[in-house]
């Protein structure tokens, strides 16, 4: 009878707190940035003039989606819809494509000149020639005022580079040997073999690199401020938010203007539209982030 009783196992407090802890502290981190979001949602889907009254938290009092057809309506966001679409995408498949071959080349050992090359690449991480330089650059290639000024400057990202060499020095050399073999070029090397294993990576720098040429504006301002066809939806954006603060600026003292007021739920709106895309976007590649983020500690 004692031989047929198992012991009980001793319950462990530690592993249940940690848990317990980690479970409410990740939810409240969730609703805190959760909250402006739906703070902003709210707000677009509301009236104008009932947004005076402010006490708009997370469900709309008037319902209207009058401020969205506003701003979709506008000749400038239209543009910029459709400039930030283009710009996301050719930047993208543009530095992916020419880093990724440049990150091949460097990653080959028997290439003599790849320790030199990257030392080069990684000194452009941290110094940087300045505004002024840059602008004068761009206007001696005649870049001002046109669309490849969004992604020829941005073709190659030292931080990718090094990125995607590393994980390709991950890969067995044996892979690569027997491709040579079977009379493989390197071509054929890069684009059949190497280029599949690196999906996962190069899913991550996408990702990366979308959100960074979506988000931008400053380009904008700087390069393209006389070609309407060129504008962007963040800039677009930025110039709403400006005109808004100046309105709020010379409102009378103890009340803010109408206009204001109304402005509010536009650029709530306009900000859910600039947003969208990344939303949609970034559940179908985060599978590939944690694969992608942990690469640097692979090692041979």
């Amino acid at each position: 009878m004692m031989n047929d009783m198992k012991p009980q196992k001793k319950i462990q407090l530690e592993p249940i707190v940690f848990h317990t802890f980690n479970t409410i502290l990740l939810v409240i981190l969730g609703v805190i940035m959760l909250y402006p979001l739906l703070n902003t949602l709210a707000i677009s889907l509301n009236e104008g003039n009932d947004a005076i009254r402010g006490s708009i938290y997370l469900w709309p009092r008037k319902w209207t989606l009058k401020n969205f057809t506003t701003v979709l309506g506008m000749t400038d966001i239209y543009y910029g819809l459709i400039t930030s679409v283009a710009k996301t995408l050719v930047g993208v498949v543009m530095n992916i494509f020419f880093t990724l071959m440049l990150a091949y080349a460097i990653s080959r050992r028997e290439y003599i000149f790849a320790r030199p090359a990257t030392l080069i690449f990684v000194l452009t991480m941290y110094f940087n020639a300045g505004l002024i330089p840059n602008y004068i650059l761009m206007r001696d290639l005649s870049l001002i005022n046109t669309f490849a000024v969004y992604w020829v400057p941005y073709v190659i990202s030292a931080f990718n580079l090094i990125v995607i060499r590393t994980y390709i020095r991950s890969i067995p050399e044996s892979l690569v040997e027997s491709a040579r073999i079977d009379g493989a070029g390197e071509f054929r090397i890069l684009f059949r073999i190497i280029t599949p294993l690196c999906i996962p990576t190069l899913a991550t720098i996408a990702l990366f690199v979308a959100v960074g040429s979506w988000n931008a504006w400053f380009d904008t301002m700087l390069y393209n401020t006389l070609n309407i066809r060129l504008t962007t939806l963040q800039y677009e954006l930025k110039k709403m938010l400006d005109s808004a603060m100046q309105v709020f600026g010379a409102s009378r003292p103890g009340g803010d203007s109408p206009g204001q007021m109304v402005s509010i739920t536009l650029r709530a709106a306009a900000t859910v539209i600039t947003a969208l895309p990344i939303l949609i976007v970034y559940p179908f590649l985060q599978r590939y982030f944690v694969t992608g983020l942990t690469i640097g500690s692979v090692k041979e």
